[in-house]
């Protein structure tokens, strides 16, 4: 393996690692947001059913409103990447098909694809 692949790797595995600890983050904000709707039951057993109607609906709203925000603007920039990303594809001479790693670019580049419909089906809903 040439030390640019490894170089490449590294920085791949802790690029990995700091999504995943985003990811555990977000786990912890909506963890804490389950705990908060929970206390909303409060209202409605004191008697403003109504007050707890408008917290939840404005708490789901917002939410989902920064959901597909966010959604929208990750699709964008990645579908706007596509033309760079696709000439990524290794070289082989004339004959790309025939390189060592074509088959898993092109893997990656249609999992990309398929995730990147899938945004745009569920920021359309």
């Amino acid at each position: 393996m040439e030390p640019t692949s490894t170089a490449a790797d590294e920085t791949a595995r802790e690029c990995r690692q700091r999504v995943a600890t985003h990811l555990q983050d977000l786990h912890r904000i909506h963890l804490a947001l389950a705990e908060d709707s929970r206390a909303l039951k409060r209202f409605t057993t004191e008697g403003n059913a109504r007050v707890e109607l408008e917290l939840a609906a404005e708490m789901l709203e917002l939410y989902m409103a920064s959901s597909a925000a966010f959604l929208e603007n990750m699709r964008g920039r990645f579908e706007a990447r596509l033309p760079l990303l696709r000439r990524g594809e290794p070289a082989f001479g004339q004959h790309p098909e025939r390189a060592p790693e074509h088959g898993s670019f092109w893997l990656s580049f249609s999992r990309l694809c398929a995730v990147l419909r899938r945004a745009s089906r569920q920021i359309e809903a």
